[in-house]
């Protein structure tokens, strides 16, 4: 019998010009706040920003079964989806206003299949290390009962504000 999910996003512009205006971590500090609407991204793939410090940003989520592939556990692109953000929130978090940045590359090594029943995960990134165009951040996915499930590394390519 065939299921059905149907969600709703947010105009994504506030984000954009809050990064113009904000340190990352404000940014960050305001979306969780519910300041400013999470991206489309989040929503569709049912994640949540839930905790920011400088040099680390945390994700939630439950996985469901609209996250399932063929093999009847959760598709990786949750997994990575998951750990990519928390990574590059992580790095947003010690950026300043107008500062950018992308994923350059990213490796992922999954420990332990993911379904419905693993419950709530947290995706925990932090920072290794932010240079002036290149950072690098580690990420782990973290079951209720403490178990590892995935963990990654990341190169995020930053873009700083041109000065004045």
């Amino acid at each position: 019998m065939p299921r059905e999910r149907t969600f709703s996003w947010d105009d994504p512009s506030p984000i954009s010009e809050a990064i113009a205006q904000l340190s990352g971590i404000d940014c960050l500090r305001r979306l969780i706040a519910g300041e400013l609407p999470p991206p489309p991204m989040a929503r569709l793939m049912d994640i949540r920003l839930v905790e920011v410090a400088a040099g680390r940003a945390v994700f939630e989520s439950t996985p469901s079964e609209f996250h399932y592939n063929p093999q009847g556990i959760v598709h990786g692109g949750f997994g990575g989806t998951l750990l990519d953000s928390a990574m590059g929130c992580a790095v947003h978090t010690v950026l300043d206003a107008g500062d950018v940045y992308t994923t350059l590359e990213f490796k992922i090594n999954f420990l332990r299949p993911i379904t419905a029943a693993s419950g709530l995960l947290r995706g925990v990134g932090t920072v290794i290390h932010a240079g002036r165009t290149t950072a690098v951040a580690e990420g782990r996915i973290e079951g209720p009962d403490g178990k590892l499930y995935g963990m990654a590394t990341c190169t995020c390519l930053i873009r700083r504000r041109a000065p004045g």
